[in-house]
């Protein structure tokens, strides 16, 4: 019975990663790619295809899809980090499992939460800026687990002009994404997960609107408690431009490995984001990465480390960064509740601080 319930959840993420690669090859540059991983995926109607003769063949075509697709530019709150965990880490969250703030970085991660987490994240970012963020995941038996996240931004208020310099009054700025995740099992050791998203963004009487699409493959050993995930972010369409011409979501593939030591109470994380983005070479393509390293302390306390090579590259002046790129954090577990506490440096820009509250309902 269970085979058959993970077989038709398999089919179902089938037929609608079908219906997203379609909606891709309308909104994208690699229609061909599309158009041929959509054949491919109208074949598998089992799982034993999938697994035993489709799965490489996915992945290079992913891999290709990846390394031919040119950088986008709207919704970049989308990018940011809310979750003061993972922004002490670098942004290292894709291999995560047991935080529900991984249905931002990959939605496959969810299926080996437990109970019903929820989280509760503040960032308080350059200026005026804020941001904040809660997320939810529950498991309905024989289903699979289901997530539910809304990411908020405001960029403070403005003061109005025309065009003849006459102030017309005070005007707010704000961007919001409503999301809905799903995972299951897909195999042993082995899950799936997609998220669709509303994002809606206003400045003063216009507004924007787009939906959005991520999908993530999650591998875990528990036994090595070794993780792997993979992510596909921001996979969408603007439904309404601000002008007459519309703008890309910021697409994000991302890869990564996470892997408590053996002999040390620490857990280290690698990312490579961005993966999809044009370079000017091949390895280039690899810069985007991040690396995060978390100590267990205690049961109570845990301390973060986290570095992302390219902020630390762009914030740059001259030919100084001062600790550009850099992040820390701390995290307590007092009853029943995680305080955690993120910071990561700009540079001579500035900083940005991010608290996190998380329970299980």
């Amino acid at each position: 019975m269970k085979h058959n319930l993970i077989n038709l959840n398999f089919q179902l993420m089938i037929r609608y990663s079908i219906l997203i690669l379609e909606l891709f090859q309308q909104t994208l540059y690699f229609k061909g790619s599309c158009l041929y991983l959509v054949i491919w995926l109208n074949k598998l109607l089992t799982l034993e295809e999938f697994m035993k003769k489709q799965l490489p063949l996915i992945i290079l075509i992913l891999i290709f899809v990846s390394l031919n697709t040119n950088a986008q530019n709207t919704y970049e709150f989308l990018r940011l980090d809310m979750s003061a965990r993972a922004g002490a880490l670098g942004g290292s969250f894709v291999s995560n499992n047991d935080d529900p703030d991984v249905i931002f970085y990959n939605p496959a991660g969810m299926q080996l939460l437990t109970d019903n987490p929820i989280s509760f994240s503040f960032v308080k970012h350059l200026l005026d800026i804020n941001l904040a963020s809660v997320s939810y995941s529950t498991e309905f038996n024989g289903f699979g687990r289901f997530g539910a996240a809304v990411k908020y931004i405001n960029y403070g208020s403005f003061v109005g002009a025309d065009e003849f310099a006459n102030k017309t009054g005070d005007f707010s700025v704000g961007e919001v994404a409503f999301i809905i995740g799903y995972a299951n099992q897909l195999d042993e050791n082995f899950y799936y997960g997609a998220n669709a998203k509303f994002i809606y963004s206003g400045i003063a009487d216009r507004s924007s609107s787009a939906v959005g699409f991520d999908v993530g493959l999650h591998y875990a050993v528990l036994a090595q408690q070794l993780n792997v995930g993979f992510a596909i972010l921001n996979v969408g369409t603007q439904l309404s431009p601000y002008k007459n011409v519309k703008e890309d979501l910021p697409l994000d593939f991302v890869i990564g490995i996470s892997k408590r030591l053996e002999y040390l109470p620490l857990r280290l994380s690698l990312d490579f984001h961005k993966l999809n983005e044009e370079r000017d070479d091949f390895f280039q393509k690899f810069k985007a990465f991040t690396v995060g390293a978390e100590f267990i302390l205690s049961k109570t306390l845990r301390l973060r480390f986290g570095y992302d090579n390219e902020k630390r590259t762009e914030l740059k002046i001259g030919s100084f960064a001062g600790i550009a790129g850099f992040n820390a954090g701390l995290g307590a577990v007092i009853s029943e509740y995680r305080f955690d506490y993120g910071f990561s440096s700009m540079g001579a820009i500035g900083e940005l601080h991010r608290i996190s509250v998380s329970t299980t309902l």
